[in-house]
């Protein structure tokens, strides 16, 4: 029964591969700006603010009234339309009409909410690409050490057989013959990992281009990593734009309470109808707001909404400078991954070459045992899949780095 639910679980994580339809880089990073969810709600906030935007600084919607005026409830005219001069009905029309600089400054925080949506779009735009890369980069690399491995496996897998051989014809004690069985046990575990390794990168590869079946196709770019040029284009990042759209709002709102200390005005137009032996009447008027205690009214509200505009402006800095320590560690990393990759490629794993060379011919002239040359050759398989988990560091970084702090035509 275990048998047959290991083999099935096998089919299960095979099938996805067999479907599999191979993306480029490039064509994943186009993928993901079409499909992912999050980059169509940033989209729908930027429409939203527009909409928005339509009705700012508009005049408010007018007032109709009704109404009965001066109707007798007591003495002899009670409760007649007619026996009193002044009884009448009424209609009419009310408009308020806020003064211009408030409508302006409404029309410019509609604005500044228009650029804050652009600006998280953008951002949002961004996270994609950097997700999206860093998990094509993963999965690239993770089917790469999985082959690496596969490759010196077949090589064990020889000379455990070799070793079977040995055994049989007497030229090898039966305990001899463990070794090989011990590293082909341990190989398997260190596949197990890497299944697992390639079958997580392309969870979160499928996660951000929305192909069920996604997988890669060509190789990874190849990024030049300009610290000078990422220095230069810090202050155009664009999570820097979020935070000064924000203070952009801050400030609209400071002129929109500054607006609250001049009068606002309306009109009104009325029809009054009485009688017919007294006539009806037309009545018109102006209203005016007479904003005369600003200390206790508007000021505060103006000097709340200049805090924010501070509060702004010093959340901008505080982003930058978190940027600018971002960009000096992974730059730090990036270095030292890069020193780490050399270090693999002039020296570890020649040297592991070498030693799984000496071992075998250690062997061939009867100085070394079995379990020497398998124990080598374990060696050599992990060198090998090290030295591209080190590239893999490498490329990650060159992409992340790129994207995150480059321009937006890098």
């Amino acid at each position: 029964m275990r048998i047959l639910f290991c083999a099935a679980l096998s089919v299960a994580l095979a099938a996805p591969l067999a479907r599999a339809e191979p993306l480029t880089f490039d064509a994943a990073l186009t993928l993901a700006q079409k499909s992912a969810p999050s980059l169509a709600a940033k989209s729908a906030d930027v429409d939203a603010a527009r909409s928005s935007a339509v009705s700012a600084g508009r005049l408010p919607d007018p007032k109709l009234r009704f109404g009965i005026e001066n109707f007798p409830i007591s003495g002899p005219p009670a409760g007649s339309f007619s026996r009193e001069s002044m009884t009448m009905t009424t209609v009419g029309v009310t408009q308020d009409v806020p003064n211009a600089i408030k409508r302006r400054a409404e029309r410019s925080r509609a604005d500044a909410d228009i650029n804050a949506a652009r600006a998280s779009q953008t951002v949002e735009y961004r996270s994609v690409q950097v997700n999206t890369a860093v998990a094509w980069v993963n999965l690239y690399y993770a089917k790469a050490k999985l082959a690496a491995l596969d490759d010196v496996a077949v090589t064990i897998s020889s000379n455990q057989k070799t070793a079977t051989s040995q055994l049989t014809s007497g030229g090898l004690r039966p305990s001899q013959t463990l070794a090989a069985d011990q590293l082909m046990a341990a190989l398997g575990d260190r596949r197990a990992d890497l299944t697992a390794e390639v079958a997580r990168a392309r969870a979160e590869l499928v996660r951000w281009t929305g192909d069920e079946t996604a997988d890669t196709a060509g190789t990874p770019p190849d990024f030049e990593v300009n610290p000078s040029a990422l220095q230069a284009e810090l202050d155009r990042n664009p999570m820097l734009g979020v935070y000064s759209a924000v203070a952009d709002q801050a400030d609209a709102d400071v002129n929109l309470a500054r607006a609250n200390k001049y009068p606002d005005w309306g009109w009104d137009v009325t029809y009054a109808h009485r009688d017919h032996m007294w006539g009806d009447m037309v009545s018109t008027g102006v209203t005016i707001s007479l904003p005369l205690f600003s200390k206790n009214r508007q000021d505060p509200a103006i000097q709340a909404r200049q805090e924010q505009v501070t509060k702004a402006r010093l959340d901008q800095e505080a982003v930058h400078r978190q940027l600018q320590a971002q960009l000096d560690a992974d730059l730090a990393d990036h270095i030292m991954h890069h020193d780490r990759l050399n270090r693999a490629r002039a020296t570890l794993v020649p040297l592991a070459q070498k030693r799984a060379d000496l071992e075998v011919a250690s062997y061939g002239a009867g100085t070394a045992m079995l379990s020497d040359v398998l124990d080598a050759q374990l060696a050599l398989a992990e060198a090998r899949v090290d030295l591209l988990s080190r590239e893999a560091d490498v490329a990650v970084d060159a992409v992340r780095i790129t994207l995150t702090y480059g321009s937006d035509t890098q």
